[in-house]
């Protein structure tokens, strides 16, 4: 099963660079951009967030992040006993990745993080759905939230006809400092 999961994500991601590799992206409009890429993380649903460990090697995992605000900074809510936690605090650059697979698009946030317990925050980001996962809810010490404050982003559409560069098959890229 594990082998046919990983030739599918292998084969969808060959779909996405023959389909885009065939055209050159066009020049970045950072509102265009930003607007796709609210639409592709919308029908994502779920993001992965990659860290790096102790010993340099990233480690990814499925997040269900709140929606990005104005300026794209993403707020996930996690346990403060969490490796990803701990990574954070020793190496705050990150990586957020959302992959629509209905239409074979993605948006990876480049970015640095930090932890926040602030009481006031955490009431702002709480998903009832999560009240099971924390023993007071958003008041308890287990619950924390990771601000993912991006720099760049990097997107690949072709429904929002930004497409990857046909001879270097980088991404659109816009700098979102």
């Amino acid at each position: 099963m594990r082998r046919q999961v990983v030739a599918a994500c292998l084969a969808a991601l060959g779909l996405l660079v023959t389909l885009h590799a065939q055209q050159a992206p066009p020049a970045a409009d950072k509102a265009k951009v930003i607007a796709a890429a609210r639409d592709i993380i919308e029908k994502a649903r779920f993001c992965t967030l990659v860290t790096i460990d102790e010993d340099g090697q990233p480690q990814a995992r499925i997040m269900d992040a709140f929606a990005p605000q104005d300026d794209m900074t993403v707020w996930i809510g996690t346990n403060l006993v969490t490796r990803k936690v701990g990574q954070i605090r020793k190496n705050p650059r990150v990586t957020l990745l959302y992959f629509d697979t209905t239409r074979m698009s993605y948006v990876t946030l480049l970015a640095k993080a930090d932890v926040v317990t602030d009481a006031s925050e955490k009431a702002k980001h709480w998903n009832e759905a999560w009240a099971g996962m924390y023993k007071d809810k958003n008041r308890g010490d287990d619950y924390a939230l990771v601000r993912v404050t991006p720099y760049r982003l990097e997107i690949v559409s072709q429904a929002h006809g930004l497409v990857n560069d046909e001879k270097t098959w980088r991404p659109v890229s816009i700098d979102l400092r």
